[in-house]
């Protein structure tokens, strides 16, 4: 196996590190993913363990997803832009992939991959990353659904690509990841049309998005 090879291994790995399964055991001796939504991810944490523990988780899994992208290609000898850039996306990819079956928890929960996508994204395109930021946090803010922020957030992450970084490979991820996100939400896309999705305004332990 070469070294790049191995590389979506680490990836995979450092992935599939449970952020948020780990806070839910430490703080309150709970599985999160028996709690709220079951996912183990920053939103069900805000719900059941409140602001800190889910801001440490969301920027722990963000560090997934940053950590291989930004560092691995280079590091595990990738030579020409080329190849740092479908390195570093397919690392992303693995790490993504680790975060929603993580191998620590025998595949079994995990979450719906956006905090580890922005840390992906933030290494990859940092500038398009921001900006859909900025557009998932007022979608969130005004309408109270962070399953909804995540949904507008995917595509306009496409468009600032393309505008930012034309049409290649890194435009594909985000096309990719966009579609891995509505997939992810599908469930939620259902509870928004239904008006019974769970809003962030409301006491914490009602249920989770991500």
């Amino acid at each position: 196996m070469s070294m790049l090879m191995l590389g979506l291994v680490i990836a995979y790995v450092a992935g599939s590190f449970p952020t948020a399964y780990l806070m839910g055991r430490a703080l309150k001796g709970i599985d999160l993913r028996t709690v709220g939504s079951g996912n183990l991810g920053a939103t069900n944490v805000y719900r059941s363990l409140g602001l800190g523990p889910a801001a440490a988780v969301f920027a722990i899994d963000a560090a997934k997803g940053f950590l291989p992208v930004a560092w691995l290609p280079q590091l595990l000898g990738a030579s020409t832009p080329l190849q740092v850039t479908v390195w570093a996306l397919a690392y992303g990819v693995f790490a993504i992939g680790g975060h929603a079956k993580p191998i620590f928890l025998l595949w079994k929960g995990g979450g719906k991959g956006v905090s580890t996508a922005a840390g992906v994204f933030a290494a990859a395109a940092p500038v398009p990353l921001a900006l859909a930021l900025m557009v998932f946090t007022v979608v969130t803010v005004v309408s109270g659904y962070v399953s909804l922020g995540s949904l507008v957030a995917a595509p306009v992450l496409c468009v600032v690509v393309a505008f930012y970084l034309g049409f290649g490979p890194v435009f594909w991820a985000s096309i990719a990841l966009a579609v891995f996100i509505y997939w992810s939400h599908r469930a939620n896309i259902g509870r928004l049309r239904a008006g019974t999705e769970s809003s962030i305004r409301h006491t914490r332990n009602t249920g989770a998005t991500r």
